[in-house]
């Protein structure tokens, strides 16, 4: 990640007075004192120096510290560590990987999965709330179906369907898999048996289930078992999911379709199954290239 650095009067003119004293002097604010250490809403939490993505909402937990405490931050980024032994105690300080700026301390003191709790202080911290899916009518959502995909890691595969004129909403998450709401380092590991999928809420009238399997094919391999570029594991295959026989039968045409085009030289190994139970990924999942500014993983 590239970083950034401001020389303290930029910073002055930039932060809070209360948010250059946590930020850039290594500040405490006082327990029960900050504007999320009781927060309850669904997003994300950055940096405030800098706008980075650290820590979310489903990671969030009460501490009772005063705090706000999560047992783990945002997977895909990486948080700054550093040894502090000021007051007479040893502690593991944490800061932001891109501007530097000091977030509180972790501890081993935290509730599963990880047994961590990150304790920041909340002038460190700037929230934003999970994105809302388009408006609809009651009526427009009884006509709406749905659509699930898997075709290697689901942020991008979310954002190839996500802008597509007709689709109402999607949603990144696990599926196929024996494990009832899994989460995403058990998925990771590959002991679950899930795939990365994507769910699509799309209307038949302005885009139809034939076109979304169109971009389907188009946006990964379908040749590789268990692999989308560098990402390999079972939770990276490709799989349609259909939710009525109609869908089954034009996903198996599509997919004949395709290898009499002979545009692949080895076979498709494309699971065509029913869909089963859909389990929403954790919230700094969901539009994650979105949220980033970028329209496609970084491989």
């Amino acid at each position: 990640m590239k970083k950034i650095r401001k020389s303290e009067e930029d910073w002055k003119k930039q932060l809070t007075a209360e948010q250059y004293r946590i930020l850039r002097q290594k500040g405490t604010e006082r327990s029960f004192s900050g504007a999320y250490h009781n927060h309850k809403a669904a997003g994300i939490y950055h940096c405030a120096g800098c706008g980075t993505p650290l820590f979310s909402s489903e990671a969030k937990f009460e501490s009772g510290t005063g705090w706000p405490s999560f047992w783990a931050p945002v997977p895909s980024e990486q948080i700054g560590y550093e040894q502090d032994k000021s007051h007479f105690m040893e502690r593991t300080e944490i800061h932001c990987p891109v501007c530097g700026g000091h977030l509180g301390h972790v501890f081993e003191d935290g509730p599963a999965p990880t047994g961590k709790r990150y304790c920041v202080n909340s002038a460190a911290l700037k929230f934003e709330p999970r994105a809302k899916e388009k408006v609809s009518s009651p009526a427009q959502k009884k006509s709406f179906q749905t659509a699930t995909f898997a075709a290697g890691c689901f942020w991008g595969v979310e954002e190839t369907f996500r802008n597509l004129k007709g689709v109402q909403s999607t949603s990144a998450g696990y599926t196929g898999g024996k494990l009832s709401y899994p989460a995403y380092e058990e998925v990771c590991r590959g002991s679950t048996g899930h795939a990365e999928a994507v769910q699509i809420q799309f209307d038949p009238k302005m885009i139809s289930y034939e076109e979304l399997l169109e971009v389907f094919w188009k946006g990964h391999n379908p040749t590789t078992k268990n692999r989308q570029g560098p990402d390999a594991g079972e939770q990276y295959r490709s799989a349609v999911f259909f939710h009525s026989p109609e869908q089954e039968k034009a996903a198996r045409k599509s997919k004949q379709e395709l290898e009499r085009s002979g545009k692949w030289k080895q076979p498709i190994v494309t699971e065509i199954v029913p869909a089963p139970v859909f389990w929403q990924a954790e919230e700094y999942h969901q539009q994650y290239l979105s949220k980033r500014g970028k329209n496609s993983c970084p491989f």
